[in-house]
């Protein structure tokens, strides 16, 4: 399991003060307050960078990073993932676990057929929708106990009852 779990993803500059529009995906957007370092992935390796939130609007997060004075640095922070140790991020409840420990898990049905590997978790309304790829194509399904019973992340399994999956999912053509 990874230390480090990814919390969003730079978007665009925001002005010309070196501020940046993030598509946060942290469950609570206000803990960009309290999170004075983020980390950036180089390689293999995380680089610690300072982060000061100025505002949470209509679902983004509006962050300073590091040394970022102007339009120019903040554009070179395009498309960088924003992660946070697992020390700083927030405990989890029983039965819960971040999405980025989900990303890459498999599902398996009873059978022990895979419905392909999770690639995306969508997070626009109040159940969340999977996102697995197998063999180029993809199946959406939402995230209910009836359709995934178990998520094992140390395995990287999700067991899926494939009854329940007919019945909900949508599957790319």
């Amino acid at each position: 399991m990874n230390e480090y779990l990814m919390i969003g993803e730079v978007l665009k500059p925001q002005g010309i003060r070196g501020e940046v529009k993030v598509k946060p995906f942290a469950a609570n957007h206000e803990d960009f307050y309290r999170w004075k370092k983020l980390y950036i992935k180089k390689g293999e390796t995380y680089e610690v960078i300072k982060a000061r939130c100025s505002r949470v609007h209509d679902g983004f997060v509006y962050l300073t990073l590091g040394e970022c004075a102007s339009m120019d640095d903040a554009e070179k922070l395009r498309g960088v993932q924003l992660w946070i140790d697992r020390a700083h991020a927030n405990q989890l409840e029983e039965d819960e676990v971040y999405v980025s420990d989900l990303i890459g898990c498999e599902g398996i049905d009873e059978a022990g057929v895979s419905i392909g590997v999770l690639q995306e978790v969508l997070q626009h309304g109040v159940v969340d929708v999977y996102v697995f790829k197998a063999k180029g194509k993809s199946v959406m399904a939402p995230a209910l106990k009836a359709v995934f019973p178990t998520v094992d992340v140390a395995d990287k399994r999700i067991s899926v009852v494939r009854e329940r999956l007919n019945e909900v999912a949508v599957w790319e053509e």
